[in-house]
């Protein structure tokens, strides 16, 4: 990995870099997506079968459309017993975790006679986009389905690509069945999305799309917001590493890796006070890389968007993170409790050397879906928000109502709406 010295010209040039990956810009992608969105809108079934068929090479059609319960079983038998007791110990430990997030409808009056509150409602229908392209990922569909379940959500309708002979991952329908998955489509892509959106004889239209996928879904979600509602518009995968003297060389890069082999797009940072970790943590990059299954992809993600940056001080390399803002940060230090308090954007926190996050991807509990490409300045993991929608209660009593009418109709009369004023004014005439 390339190692630079952190001075303010090296941190613009690296953010302005960064950048490149986000998924509004790749505007070339725009124009595709909007032609199989408008096809889906205008031709329901039709269009998605035909996508189908020219992208998954499978003949889909309204009879195999939706997976079986015979297709679930024999998934649950393909990925054994081990594998499905690990899927059902990760599902829990989301559960737990989300549960804590629930949060509860609220009200207060006064004397007065006014009653005012908040509503917290379950929204009714949402759609979880699960991806099939380069790897299968059922971590993903805990993640995307478990909020949504612990919230209450009534309906949760999945989509997943299968295979040329229609076949589905095993290992993501059993997460689905385990997660609560109401139904299961065989259709990925923009195509999907577009289905979610606008419903298709067979495929519902939903209120909300959740769950990552490659740049054609990320645009499709991007453009039908406003039809439904959207988690985010997710750029590619990313962690920043900040480490001292302290840190283990072996474990840093590691960690570095589980990132990079992702996609070429994936970004790798580490920031160190320390030159010899830096020189330490490349070696062992070079030598892992060297070794894993995906090195060529890694290879390429990390020649594009990998750094290994040498900061002065500690409060130098917090800085530098809080301005990448990354979607995955590890605090492998001397006192990491300490740099944590510091950190003010990054979408998950992990703390020590043995809080690796492949931890929080499949296990911990903590959702794994986090917004990337610096949008966590603004944007926050995952969550039960996500899967409720919020009304405010109003009640006045007349009495309550008489003492702040003519301040009511004031307002409204300064802003020149005259209606207003009337609605107010309508129920005290006989006595203004």
């Amino acid at each position: 990995m390339r190692i630079v010295k952190l001075t303010p010209d090296a941190i613009e040039g690296i953010l302005e870099n960064m950048l490149k990956r986000s998924p509004s810009s790749y505007g070339s992608y725009e124009a595709d997506v909007a032609a199989i969105l408008d096809n889906v809108c205008k031709n329901g079934d039709e269009a998605v079968f035909e996508y189908t068929k020219k992208f998954d090479g499978f003949d889909l059609n309204a009879a195999n459309i939706r997976v079986t319960d015979e297709e679930i079983e024999d998934a649950y038998k393909e990925i054994g017993s081990e594998l499905l007791e690990i899927i059902r110990k990760s599902k829990e430990n989301v559960r737990a975790y989300h549960a804590r997030q629930l949060q509860n409808s609220w009200f207060t009056t006064t004397d007065a006679g006014t009653l005012l509150g908040q509503k917290v409602t379950p929204l009714d229908k949402v759609g979880v986009y699960v991806p099939g392209g380069k790897a299968a990922y059922p971590s993903s569909v805990i993640m995307n389905i478990v909020p949504a379940k612990v919230a209450g959500v009534n309906r949760i309708v999945m989509t997943t690509p299968c295979n040329k002979d229609g076949k589905v991952n095993p290992a993501v329908l059993a997460a689905a069945k385990e997660a609560g998955a109401d139904e299961i489509y065989k259709i990925g892509g923009a195509q999907a999305i577009g289905a979610l959106a606008y419903g298709t004889d067979s495929v519902p239209r939903v209120d909300k799309i959740v769950g990552p996928g490659n740049i054609y879904v990320a645009l499709a979600k991007k453009a039908v917001y406003g039809y439904v509602n959207i988690d985010s518009v997710a750029g590619p995968s990313e962690i920043l590493v900040i480490a001292d003297e302290t840190a283990n060389a072996e474990y840093v890069a590691a960690d570095l890796l589980s990132q990079a082999e992702h996609d070429e797009l994936a970004s790798a940072v580490l920031i160190t006070t320390s030159r010899d970790l830096a020189e330490k943590v490349s070696a062992e990059v070079d030598r892992f890389t060297a070794e894993l299954e995906r090195k060529d992809i890694i290879k390429k993600s990390l020649d594009a968007f990998g750094y290994i940056l040498v900061a002065d001080t500690m409060d130098d390399a917090v800085k530098t993170a809080n301005e990448i803002a990354p979607e995955h940060m590890e605090i492998i230090t001397k006192n990491p409790f300490e740099v944590m308090t510091k950190i003010k954007n990054a979408g998950a926190i992990f703390i020590g050397e043995y809080s690796c996050e492949p931890l929080g991807d499949y296990f911990a509990g903590p959702n794994h879906v986090l917004p990337t490409n610096g949008t966590a300045k603004f944007f926050s993991p995952l969550s039960v928000d996500d899967f409720i929608k919020k009304s405010s209660v109003i009640y006045y009593s007349k009495d309550a109502l008489e003492k702040v009418h003519k301040d009511v109709i004031r307002v409204a009369e300064s802003e020149r709406l005259t209606a207003h004023a009337n609605s107010m004014a309508v129920r005290f005439k006989e006595k203004d």
